[in-house]
């Protein structure tokens, strides 16, 4: 069974603020005499569920397109959060980290898709730590941002980056149980990208 963990992606899509919504226009047309219809996206690589390069919060950091492809594929743990401001690390203790490869959060702070939401849950730079420090290779959130909306300097981005941790946001995991699966969230090749659209997918086992 695959569950779909991706919004779809339209001109309604909600965007962080200030940043360039999604457009979708046709260049060529068959209705007017082209033999193929041909389209135009414009758009921030953040819309939907999407990964952070690093190049994102760091001068230094990878683009999309040097990313290892392995943090997005393979075995993952989906646990249900209550609701919260940040995730703590106390949220993570009934976890065995040391055998969690990849952990998605449903923080249940999303409410209407449509909008954008300025509260919502982020993960604390202590929680990101502790990942980090466990090796787990890729964390995953329904909300926006691993950090609050607030935050200019982004600790949960650059603490899981210091860990090697890949980061997936803006995942729709309403309806899927808590449990393990396999994650297929694979980014695109997007030379010089902060960020990249992915079509983020559970298989149940």
């Amino acid at each position: 069974m695959l569950y779909d963990l991706s919004p779809r992606i339209d001109s309604l899509s909600p965007v962080w603020p200030g940043d360039t919504p999604y457009s979708c226009t046709v260049a060529w047309a068959i209705e007017s005499g082209s033999s193929v219809n041909v389209t135009t996206l414009h758009t921030t690589p953040h819309v939907g569920a999407h990964i952070d390069a690093p190049f994102h919060f760091a001068s230094d950091g990878a683009t999309a397109a040097d990313l290892p492809l392995e943090p997005y594929l393979g075995r993952a743990v989906l646990i249900d959060l209550p609701r919260a401001a940040l995730v703590l690390p106390r949220h993570l203790e009934r976890l065995d980290l040391g055998r969690v490869e990849r952990l998605l959060v449903r923080t249940n702070s999303v409410g209407d898709r449509r909008r954008f939401p300025e509260a919502f849950t982020a993960l604390s730079p202590e929680a990101a730590e502790l990942l980090a420090a466990h090796r787990v290779r890729l964390v995953g959130l329904d909300s926006p941002s691993m950090d609050p909306f607030t935050s200019k300097t982004l600790e949960a981005h650059k603490a899981l980056w210091r860990g090697d941790v890949a980061i997936l946001e803006g995942l729709d995991l309403d309806g899927v149980p808590e449990g393990e699966y396999e994650l297929i969230a694979l980014p695109l090749r997007l030379a010089g990208a902060c960020a990249s659209p992915v079509r983020a997918v559970l298989r149940a086992p």
